[in-house]
């Protein structure tokens, strides 16, 4: 690889800001802020919205449009009598 072009790939910590949950993997990511973590460490710090812990695909809390009886409940009642 040539040298001076590549960004620096190193650990990085990420947080949920939701729920607090933290995970380090590696990133080129660019950040101001640290954190120290547990076991001495001082990362580089990300902050999050929503992770795989909170979002609701992955948590298990997504609700289908198909159930919520709205404008898709409407439309499958009007053409029924078409479904054969």
């Amino acid at each position: 690889m040539k040298q001076g072009i590549h960004p620096n790939y190193r650990e990085v910590c990420f947080v949920d800001l939701s729920n607090g949950f933290k995970f380090v993997t590696r990133s080129t990511v660019q950040t101001k802020e640290t954190t120290k973590m547990d076991d001495g460490r001082e990362l580089p710090l990300v902050k999050l919205e929503t992770t795989s812990e909170t979002h609701p695909f992955y948590t298990g809390t997504q609700k289908s449009v198909d159930n919520l009886g709205g404008r898709v409940e409407k439309f499958r009642n009007k053409f029924a009598h078409l479904k054969k």
